[in-house]
């Protein structure tokens, strides 16, 4: 016999008790919640190697949520399967007025929640969404004729324009949990059971805002030695901490650092617009038209941190130890891929998105397209970064490059796998070929 109706909170993005907008939602709609992870294989079967770090962060953070709930006499019920097939079984089990879940803006999320929705509006089960990953979503910023915006600074404009104290509110659902559906604790599958393994040498970063730092932020962010950059990218990646409150502290703090936060609801807004990248296009149609040489000898030296670029292979061995890159470093390294090898940005991509650990779709094709100069408010073609100048500039001491190549020896270092002004002469008049047509 099914239990008394409850409702259905979808843990996705937003892993989570605090400041979370669907689940504050759920917890005030007059039933038992019942808090659910699916570890959904259609996702789980993209990642190449069973050592994943996305996948070991999640797996750590619902080992937190799971003793949270503990406290409050509840449990997360966790899945290993499709969502249609997790929500099919769960159907049988209960009686389900709702489901609700926080949105999710890539396209094939879109696509799953379509699918979600239509399974259960046969079953006659409200599927409610809510915004809670970004301060503004879909058409909450657009130009005056309603259209997207492309470039990046009249749409930050009006992005500050349109913020009100309203809009940082949290989300006050402590008083709530008395709500949620009371049943005995569920065990979280382990990693191995679900096919993964820890991977060596990683570590988390702190959820933590430092003030200092973020007060620091402008003058040290470009200095890849320096431990400028907050490090938060995993924890707003999957949602541990709330858009809301940071955006709050950096408005207070640095407005630079809100900038980085605004790029990041940018990008989000221009996959929300235009799917079409989410499917491998340039965002720029006619990008799509350039001849890559793709040598896959150049591009395996180039993951393993070994062009003879010092800079480059510092970036790509500090990315293959922690899962970690600096800002400054991934667009020097995009770019080498890019223009000194003529190796098509895609390889790239998929490469970082291997590897990151905040990984983000949005912000890792923005990036990807900007460096390749086919994204939206990109990087002019012809402006190829030279990796010695962002050296001398950035790492004028080479302590970064040391650090992650302990045995540097600008005499006897291995030799570049290709010259500079060449590749640089080569990827213009590949560029230029390409846009002429």
């Amino acid at each position: 016999m099914k239990s008394n109706p409850i409702v259905i909170f979808w843990f996705r993005r937003d892993l989570r008790l605090d400041d979370n907008a669907a689940l504050y939602h759920a917890l005030k709609s007059g039933y038992r919640v019942m808090p659910v992870f699916i570890f959904d294989t259609d996702i789980l079967k993209q990642f190449e190697t069973p050592e994943n770090a996305q996948v070991e962060f999640i797996h750590q953070q619902l080992q937190i949520l799971q003793k949270e709930l503990g406290h409050c006499g509840s449990s997360l019920k966790t899945g290993h399967s499709t969502p249609a097939v997790f929500f099919e079984n769960l159907c049988k089990e209960h009686t389900i007025k709702a489901v609700y879940a926080n949105e999710d803006y890539e396209l094939s999320a879109r696509e799953r929640d379509a699918d979600i929705e239509s399974l259960l509006k046969e079953k006659d089960i409200d599927f409610l969404s809510f915004k809670d990953q970004v301060i503004f979503s879909k058409d909450d910023i657009v130009k005056d004729d309603r259209t997207p915006y492309t470039v990046f600074t009249p749409y930050s404009k009006r992005w500050k324009q349109h913020l009100q104290p309203g809009y940082l509110e949290s989300f006050d659902n402590r008083d709530l949990f008395c709500n949620f559906y009371q049943y005995k604790s569920d065990i979280i599958p382990s990693l191995s059971d679900l096919g993964f393994s820890k991977k060596r040498g990683i570590s988390f970063p702190p959820m933590e805002f430092n003030g200092d730092l973020i007060r620091n932020y402008t003058q040290q962010r470009d200095y890849p030695s320096i431990e400028g950059t907050s490090r938060l990218g995993i924890h707003l990646r999957f949602g541990t901490i709330s858009i809301r409150q940071l955006v709050a502290k950096a408005q207070a703090v640095n407005e630079t650092f809100l900038n980085e936060l605004i790029w990041r609801e940018f990008y989000h807004a221009i996959t929300w617009h235009f799917p079409h990248i989410c499917k491998g296009q340039a965002f720029k149609p006619q990008y799509d038209e350039i001849v890559w040489r793709n040598d896959e000898t150049e591009f395996k030296a180039w993951s393993e941190g070994k062009t003879g670029y010092p800079i480059v292979d510092a970036g790509m061995r500090q990315l293959n130890d922690t899962g970690f890159m600096h800002n400054r470093v991934r667009m020097i390294t995009a770019s080498f891929l890019i223009k000194h090898l003529l190796i098509d940005w895609r390889w790239g991509e998929a490469y970082f998105a291997n590897k990151l650990l905040d990984f983000d779709f949005a912000a890792n094709n923005g990036g990807w397209q900007w460096a390749s100069s086919s994204g939206c408010d990109a990087v002019p073609y012809f402006r190829i970064f030279n990796p010695q100048l962002q050296t001398e500039k950035f790492d004028k001491h080479l302590e970064y490059i040391k650090k992650w190549i302990p045995d540097f020896d600008p005499l006897n270092y291995i030799p570049p796998i290709v010259n500079h002004e060449s590749a640089r002469k080569r990827a213009l008049e590949t560029y230029s070929n390409a846009l002429k047509k």
